[in-house]
């Protein structure tokens, strides 16, 4: 993987910059805030990529909680890194994120927001609120070293989207499993069951034989979401070899429903307590303890599993239902136009 000083190309301050940006000669060297990226990476910040939809989908419950994943990126705060939007699921995030650091008393003067994106789509944005907000814009020359650019922070959250969303995940899931990539956590926002056919047909594929098995930590919700960052922070680290990274997020996704349960059960618990006492009793000497917690585990992560079985099977209920409607309706019309066709 090429390091973040290959990919940057121009520097966009701003959106009210663009028409600067556009003139500015083409150069391999990092300007400022290509230093600024680098400086942060050392530094240790840790940066999110989120990919999602420019639209907002036809349920309000998808930026609902796509603004509740932007404030807890911004609870726990991470950089997020995206391709700059200020619309739909994207712009939901960016709204959550911004939400969380205007209330943050002792914030730092610039926002948590930086954007990759190309000089063709940088001409499109106009901008507003929410976009005049966003630190710093790095214009990359192609959609390849965008995707690139992004790939570099420490995980990737996918939210819904449409096909630029699924190109994306194809693109990175094919990236890690090659090697190409380092192996780090990607997260599904599964909001409203959104990535269940997408996660059958992954399961499909790699029991047919045509891919290795792809661990995505799965949440439902943003307090999921919050959980797993915790989870992520306590237990991966960016310097992990590929073998240690992928055990910690094979980890991560067994013991995750416990968590969520959990917390659940004591709403007032701080998440980092509930591992606490996790870790303590699974490095006790107590045999007897760690074998208890061990089948509570994996109870919970059953629970979730079946949860979700039965969640596809109601939709899927539901799919069955309108289908049948639109074949009757279909057979109706059919049946019309042969007679109208006889008339």
């Amino acid at each position: 993987m090429k390091t973040l000083k290959s990919f940057f190309s121009s520097r966009g301050a701003g959106l009210s910059e663009r028409e600067q940006v556009k003139h500015r000669k083409k150069t391999s060297r990092p300007g400022k805030v290509a230093s600024a990226f680098l400086t942060q990476n050392e530094q240790g910040t840790t940066r999110v990529f989120v990919a999602g939809g420019s639209r907002s989908g036809r349920s309000k419950i998808y930026e609902e909680e796509a603004f509740r994943l932007g404030q807890e990126i911004g609870r726990h705060h991470y950089r997020l890194d995206f391709g700059l939007s200020s619309k739909g699921i994207m712009g939901a995030v960016a709204k959550g994120v911004l939400d969380t650091w205007a209330k943050d008393k002792n914030h730092e003067k610039a926002t948590p927001i930086h954007a990759v994106t190309t000089k063709e789509y940088l001409a499109l944005y106009k901008s507003d609120e929410v976009l005049s907000q966003v630190s710093d814009i790095i214009v990359a020359h192609t959609l390849e070293e965008r995707k690139q650019q992004l790939l570099d922070a420490d995980f990737v959250i996918f939210t819904p989207g449409g096909v630029g969303t699924l190109d994306e995940l194809a693109y990175d899931c094919v990236a890690m499993q090659d090697g190409f990539l380092n192996f780090k956590p990607f997260v599904l926002y599964n909001i409203d069951g959104f990535f269940h056919h997408l996660l059958e047909y992954l399961k499909e594929v790699n029991l047919k034989g045509f891919s290795d098995p792809m661990p995505f930590i799965v949440v439902d919700d943003s307090l999921e979401a919050g959980i797993a960052f915790e989870m992520i922070g306590r237990y991966y680290n960016r310097k992990m070899n590929r073998k240690d990274a992928r055990r910690v997020v094979e980890q991560i996704i067994h013991e995750l429903p416990y968590i969520i349960e959990q917390k659940v059960k004591f709403s007032d618990k701080p998440v980092a307590w509930i591992l606490d006492d996790k870790d303590r009793v699974m490095n006790s000497s107590l045999t007897d303890g760690r074998q208890r917690l061990e089948n509570e585990i994996e109870k919970a992560y059953l629970d979730k599993e079946i949860e979700r079985m039965y969640n596809r099977l109601a939709k899927s209920g539901r799919d069955t239902a309108a289908v049948s409607y639109k074949l009757t309706s279909l057979k109706r019309r059919s049946h019309h136009q042969s007679e109208e066709n006889h008339s």
